[in-house]
Parts: C-alpha cells; sequence; structure tokens
C-alpha cells in the first residue's frame, strides 16, 4: 500500500505550498489511466483522519455500484476518465 504524506512548510505559505502540491499530482494522474486503489483514493481525496488514503471509502464506493473496478493479478484498478466523470457529475 502507497502511503502519502501531506508537508508543510514552516514559512507561513501552506496555501502556496498546497497549490503546488495539487499541480505536481494533477501532472501525475494526467499520466496514468488506470489507477491503483490507494491512488484512485488520493484521486478522489478521500484521506482517513491520520493522512493515509482510504482504501476502505473506494471499497465502500465499489459495493454501492458508483464506482466501476476492474481485477487483474488479484488486484483492484479503477479508469481515472471514469473517476473524473464520478467527480464532474456529483452534487455539490
Amino acid at each position: 500500500m502507497t502511503q502519502v504524506r501531506r508537508e508543510r512548510k514552516g514559512n507561513g505559505n501552506s496555501q502556496e505550498n498546497e497549490v503546488n502540491s495539487e499541480a505536481r499530482s494533477n501532472l501525475f494522474f494526467e499520466n496514468l489511466e488506470w489507477l491503483s486503489t490507494a491512488e484512485a483514493a488520493v484521486y478522489l481525496r478521500k484521506f482517513g483522519p491520520n493522512g493515509i488514503p482510504s482504501v476502505n471509502a473506494i471499497h465502500k464506493l465499489v459495493s454501492q455500484g458508483k464506482i466501476r473496478r476492474r481485477k487483474f493479478s488479484g488486484k483492484l484498478y479503477f479508469k481515472r476518465k471514469e473517476l473524473s466523470y464520478l467527480i464532474e457529475c456529483s452534487e455539490a
């Protein structure tokens, strides 16, 4: 399982750092068509209280039929375009 750390620098520009971090993550996801469960959690911004991506939240969305999953070699994978569509169609 991949762990994601949230970094905060002590220079007081946490909002600027957050924007730069988001830009880097968007570039990362643009190059991927298939996402693992942990990557899907990061893409959908599903984090647990400790800052680690919530794989259980993704499993719950799968069991509710909100996300379509594919299984390769015993692991779940998700299409980035379908996750983007889920975000676009969700109600605010």
